[in-house]
């Protein structure tokens, strides 16, 4: 089959055995080959394999093109990926920091399982809900309505940040 063209265009189409109409493609062109899949009614066999084989047999249609198909596996890492191999590569003491990974991980499982049996309780829930209600009213209306009072909270948060990474 030789062609000039550098788009192939192979389809193949056969009645569905599920009991659904077959789809209707559109006409072929010059460069298109039919390519008639088996007749499974024709084979001696049982109900359910014929079943299973009329789910397979279904319309295909491929094109090629002259372009190279994408990679399945690309060469580039995201950057996120890149930041988390310097970081650790910079890392002196892999043991301890792989040790405190493992531990916040299973305080979180832990700290999990804690809170999910303390909501199973019949009345707690309820409670812790209005006493963190009540706790958020009294935080905005004691930091957050007055001025004063809010630009002492922003200094406050302020000298946390740079206690916590240095003095900027």
């Amino acid at each position: 089959m030789a062609s000039t063209s550098s788009a192939l265009t192979v389809s193949s189409s056969s009645t569905l055995f599920d009991g659904k109409a077959p789809r209707h493609s559109p006409p072929l062109s010059p460069q298109c080959v039919s390519l008639p899949l088996p007749n499974f009614h024709s084979q001696n066999r049982s109900w359910k394999t014929t079943a299973y084989n009329g789910k397979i047999a279904r319309n295909v249609m491929a094109m090629a093109t002259g372009e190279a198909p994408a990679e399945a596996s690309s060469t580039e890492v995201p950057e996120i990926v890149k930041t988390l191999q310097e970081t650790w590569d910079k890392v002196d003491d892999k043991y301890a920091v792989s040790s405190l990974v493992l531990v916040g991980v299973i305080a979180l499982w832990g700290s999990i399982g804690l809170i999910s049996a303390i909501d199973r309780l019949p009345l707690i829930p309820g409670v812790l809900e209005i006493v963190g209600i009540g706790y958020t009213g009294w935080f905005v209306y004691k930091n957050i309505v007055f001025k004063p009072d809010r630009e002492n909270l922003i200094q406050k948060v302020k000298e946390t940040y740079n206690e916590i990474l240095g003095s900027n």
